[in-house]
């Protein structure tokens, strides 16, 4: 039921989402990795919007992606639990840190789906400098349940009338990174940075297009 619902909400908003996001994609390097992502995978991204799901589920078309949200997003009005809950998002008690959303996310991952992970955990305030530290919790899952991660880069607002640009990266498979010489915590903090120092990279994507 929840990749119909995924579906009809593609179908149905294919054309306002066009007006609203105007979304112009790149790629790192699209013979590797294009819009269409075969098996598992992990989706990991910057963060500037509740919205960004909303532009990922149209540029990850052919999949349906299971996206970990924050319960906070959960209480803003009465209808959006059940919204989340049609489109098969993972909530994530944040005050208490609850990693019980690891282990769903993993059982998305075993069946072959795509879990969608933004580890910045919120949205920025103003005046930080983004994108904000990432949490690793999803280099965890990578390890967990061996699924690379894909890391993607978007600038979260129309720039003018190019719209929003999305830049797609090739796979990150954690297992490559990982060193023996080192301990699993410096593991986890070497290839988080890896993460997000690759995704600002392909931010860089962006400038002058």
């Amino acid at each position: 039921m929840i990749a119909v619902f995924h579906w009809f909400v593609k179908i149905t908003g294919w054309i306002p989402q066009r007006l609203m996001f105007h979304t112009r994609i790149f790629y790192e390097d699209k013979r590797v990795q294009s819009r269409r992502i075969r098996g598992k995978a992990i989706v990991v991204s910057n963060h500037h919007a509740i919205m960004d799901y909303g532009v990922m589920m149209f540029v990850f078309w052919n999949r349906t992606l299971r996206c970990a949200v924050a319960d906070v997003v959960y209480q803003r009005n009465f209808i959006m639990p059940l919204l989340l809950k049609c489109l098969g998002c993972v909530s994530v008690e944040r005050e208490n840190y609850d990693f019980s959303f690891l282990g769903k996310l993993k059982r998305v991952l075993d069946r072959g789906g795509v879990a969608e992970i933004y580890p910045e955990s919120r949205l920025p305030k103003p005046g930080e400098q983004i994108p904000l530290e990432f949490k690793p919790s999803y280099v965890h899952l990578a390890l967990e349940a061996d699924a690379p991660i894909l890391p993607v880069y978007h600038s979260g607002k129309r720039q003018g009338k190019k719209g929003q640009c999305v830049v797609i990266g090739k796979p990150i498979l954690v297992s490559d990174l990982h060193d023996p010489n080192l301990s699993e915590k410096e593991n986890i903090e070497k290839i988080n940075e890896y993460v997000r120092s690759k995704i600002i990279e392909l931010g860089q994507t962006c400038e002058g297009r």
